[in-house]
């Protein structure tokens, strides 16, 4: 009885402290509603001109080519090193190529897609998590790399600590298990649309999501962004990046040491940032993963990718 006071006790402080937070961000808006009219703009653009163009074709092409049903063909060579190495579905290599190829979320998505077309099971999904949710060789290799951090050599040391951490850490989570019920069965055949227009209107549902949280990370950054310029530039910008992957990233190529900016940018991309943490957990809703294990999936990764990029650093 005491656990369960305890219980409802943590919980209603929980949501307290929540419901101030929100009470504290819309006061922000209501006293400087231009300034966060701009923020809010700049997170949609961010959206409309890096991550739409991007994301939503592979979302669209990948969900086709999963319902016409040639990828377990495609993907059927890599069953034995799939099995030995992950212990997952060969459908996971295909996954893990076609989101390194397209970036955060669409690993998630195509995990989410395959769990609700029966192809994989919930366990698979777990384990796949850990590995397919990347960002892309457009984000790491051009956005951060060449665009932000002016050089395409850091690019590449970025992308290919990011590629490697998160082989690395599917290892750590290969023996991940979880329970397929009935009711998640029935629910996967009730739930997999494959004509053009189911998969056109999910697919949008999907990249609309992900805009809504990206505009509101932004705001979210800017409302904290009083408090982070009493810290320290590596500090504030590494914040921002756990915070929002995008912002951060150009945060910290301010940075004056090149070597800490590809550290610190290595951890944040394989992290992702909450608000991508978010937006892959949106895909992911119907798998139901936790959302303890995949975040603690996603710092792995960023320690991981952190580690790899250390001794790349030579190369610049």
């Amino acid at each position: 009885m005491k656990k369960v006071l305890s219980k409802n006790g943590s919980s209603k402080g929980i949501k307290f402290l929540f419901t101030l937070l929100v009470i504290f961000f819309l006061l922000n808006m209501l006293i400087a509603p231009a300034k966060y009219l701009q923020t809010a703009l700049s997170g949609l653009s961010t959206w409309a001109t890096i991550v739409l163009p991007s994301v939503f074709p592979f979302m669209f092409f990948t969900r086709v080519l999963t319902s016409l049903g040639y990828v377990e063909k495609f993907t059927k060579p890599f069953t034995k090193f799939s099995t030995f190495l992950y212990k997952t579905s060969p459908l996971s290599f295909y996954v893990f190529f076609m989101a390194i190829m397209s970036g955060y979320p669409v690993g998630s998505k195509m995990i989410a897609d395959l769990y609700v077309a029966r192809k994989i099971s919930r366990t698979d999904a777990y384990r796949m998590s850990a590995f397919c949710s990347t960002s892309g060789p457009m984000f790491i290799i051009g956005a951060v790399g060449i665009g932000m951090l002016k050089s395409a050599t850091i690019g590449y040391i970025l992308f290919i600590s990011h590629v490697l951490g998160a082989m690395l850490n599917g290892l750590i989570y290969r023996n991940v298990t979880a329970s397929d019920t009935d009711n998640d069965k029935e629910e996967q055949i009730s739930s997999a649309g494959t004509d053009i227009s189911s998969i056109v209107q999910s697919c949008v549902q999907s990249i609309l999501a992900v805009g809504g949280i990206i505009t509101i990370f932004f705001i979210i950054i800017e409302v904290f962004s009083p408090l982070f310029s009493f810290l320290p530039l590596p500090l504030s910008a590494f914040l921002e990046g756990v915070i929002e992957i995008t912002k951060g990233s150009l945060s910290l190529s301010t940075l004056t040491s090149p070597k800490l900016a590809v550290l610190l940018c290595s951890f944040v991309i394989g992290f992702g940032g909450i608000s991508t943490i978010l937006q892959s957990i949106t895909m992911l809703n119907r798998v139901k993963i936790p959302l303890k294990l995949y975040i603690f999936q996603k710092l792995t990764h960023g320690i991981l990718s952190m580690l790899v990029s250390a001794p790349l650093l030579f190369l610049i």
